[in-house]
């Protein structure tokens, strides 16, 4: 468990310039005047918030730009975003600024502008370094902008790049995705998030599967790929600490931990998600409705719910099992899922020290079957 000092922001940025097949995150389509808007929404919220005090003087330990696609927004909006951020809570000395963005959605001097504000961590959507794969998934864009991208952010004073890659992509094989690891790795990225192509129910891409215009996810094939990835990361100096997640010694990204450890996080923008002492609550999914409720000097929250200690302990081992480190057995443990845990421990898919519960490489492969059963 993460210290009850530690906290975190999230700001979810709803604009992207198109919506990739896969996507299902709450976004809008980017225009100029929406965009202004949504600005001065947002920092409507901040100090709506702070008449709350939902951080009770904690200082933010990261700050996360997520989307849709934050450089939607132009470098001079993120940056007066962030002062309005850094003058309202105090930040920690040390703090982790995040900024998600479209590898062809930036510039050197733009790039220059964030990292001189005091963003120290950017994160591009790259997906593939195989064009072909872009088409079934709607992604726009070509392969060569990634890492003229990761140049420009490394130029500009970027130290911190994450590369968000997607494996078992429609058409792709396990070559095809050894080929884009080999490719990506001459960049030198700090930190690679590299998820399997997970089907969103109402997307265009489930439609396209449905209408056998796309071919479907092969699951098996899927599990080879994540086994690949592991094999050749671990192999080329990256340490692997979350199922989907490898970072260079010392990079790991703190603001994730948040999640996985058990942290504390206020999410600010709509439909974005928060945790703060010990509840649960999440804005509303749509920016009409946020614009308005904030035009009234009411906070956009639709939802709002107090976990008990079991609603607690159950989030403890759903996200604490995704680290390979996995949770502390003290904290998991109780006379209704002991057995269980006994089950998947002698099936070969979780593994103790009678300190610390895991999974085990296997149970990575089905760690959503392993949260299944222990519940």
């Amino acid at each position: 468990m993460t210290s009850a000092t530690e906290i975190g922001l999230y700001v979810h940025i709803p604009f992207c310039q198109h919506r990739c097949h896969f996507c299902a995150f709450y976004l809008e389509i980017a225009h100029v005047d929406r965009i202004t808007r949504f600005c001065s929404a947002l920092i409507h919220e901040i100090r709506l918030h702070r008449r709350h005090h939902p951080l009770n003087g904690r200082m933010l330990q990261s700050i996360y730009f997520g989307g849709g696609t934050p450089t939607a927004l132009s470098p001079d909006q993120l940056v007066s975003l962030l002062k309005v951020i850094q003058t309202t809570w105090p930040t920690s000395p040390t703090v982790e600024i995040t900024v998600e963005a479209h590898p062809s959605s930036v510039t050197r001097e733009g790039l220059t502008t964030l990292a001189q504000a005091g963003f120290t961590r950017i994160s591009f959507g790259a997906e593939s370094m195989r064009e072909q794969d872009f088409v079934p998934i709607g992604r726009h864009g070509q392969v060569q902008d990634t890492a003229t991208a990761v140049q420009a952010a490394r130029e500009a004073g970027f130290l911190n790049i994450n590369l968000d890659l997607m494996y078992g992509l429609p058409g792709q094989s396990l070559q095809d995705w050894q080929r884009t690891l080999e490719l990506i790795l001459p960049l030198n990225p700090s930190h690679l998030s590299c998820y399997a192509l997970t089907i969103e129910e109402g997307t265009k891409l489930a439609q396209d599967i449905a209408r056998h215009r796309v071919s479907p996810v092969d699951d098996q094939l899927q599990l080879e790929m994540e086994s690949s990835t592991e094999q050749v990361l671990t192999q080329t100096g990256f340490i692997q600490y979350e199922i989907s997640n490898y970072a260079k010694p010392a990079w790991r990204c703190r603001h994730n931990l948040l999640y996985w450890t058990g942290g504390e996080y206020l999410g600010l923008g709509p439909s974005a998600q928060s945790y703060v002492n010990g509840t649960r609550f999440g804005n509303v999914a749509d920016l009409d409705q946020y614009e308005a409720d904030l035009n009234e000097n009411r906070l956009p929250i639709t939802d709002s719910t107090r976990l008990s200690r079991s609603e607690r302990d159950r989030d403890t081992l759903v996200f604490g099992l995704r680290l390979l480190h996995g949770v502390p057995l003290q904290a998991v443990a109780g006379a209704d899922r002991d057995s269980e845990i006994g089950h998947l421990i002698t099936d070969g898919f979780l593994s103790t020290d009678h300190e610390r519960l895991w999974l085990t490489p296997l149970g990575r492969r089905y760690a959503d079957s392993v949260a299944e059963r222990l519940f």
